[in-house]
């Protein structure tokens, strides 16, 4: 059984010009601009909807200016957090965005007692591998035929890391 994760309360400031916000069903539409821009196989509305309807912790990174840099959401399960989703938009990308969100998470994630995080991610995408196995990640696992993909389907490694 899931555990159900609140998302907590105000906007936490980071160093800099950017902030954390809590990930909300209003921000839907912002964060499906970003969605569509960089994947190929986007989530829906649909899925960010019932992910933070169940509960699942959401966080938005965003600039003085409201708009998205970037996102992610992930579910507690007993001691381990799932990263299901994880995006930098495009101009934000190479400036360590998805390092600060992927700390925001684990750390986040710690705090509501998760002693692991396990995730998937496509063996093609290769700036995400490279983050992941830089913060500690190692692979655990392949799930066969995981993700769509222009030609069929791909699959996915199943990685992991002590928080």
């Amino acid at each position: 059984m899931n555990a159900q994760v609140q998302q907590g309360g105000d906007a936490r400031s980071v160093a800099g010009a950017v902030r954390f916000v809590p990930f909300t069903p209003d921000r839907i539409a912002d964060v499906m601009a970003v969605e569509r821009r960089i994947y190929p196989f986007p989530w829906t509305p649909g899925n960010f909807a019932d992910s933070l309807r169940s509960g699942y912790s959401g966080w938005i990174l965003e600039d003085a200016d409201s708009s998205v840099i970037a996102y992610a959401v992930a579910m507690l399960a007993v001691d381990e957090a799932h990263l299901l989703n994880l995006g930098v938009d495009i101009p934000y990308r190479r400036q360590g965005y998805g390092a600060r969100m992927l700390d925001w998470m684990a750390q986040t994630m710690r705090e509501y007692g998760a002693a692991t995080m396990l995730l998937e991610v496509r063996p093609s995408n290769t700036a995400a591998l490279h983050l992941y196995r830089n913060y500690g990640f190692r692979t655990i696992g392949r799930r066969r035929g995981y993700y769509p993909d222009h030609h069929g389907r791909e699959d996915a490694l199943v990685m992991r890391v002590r928080l």
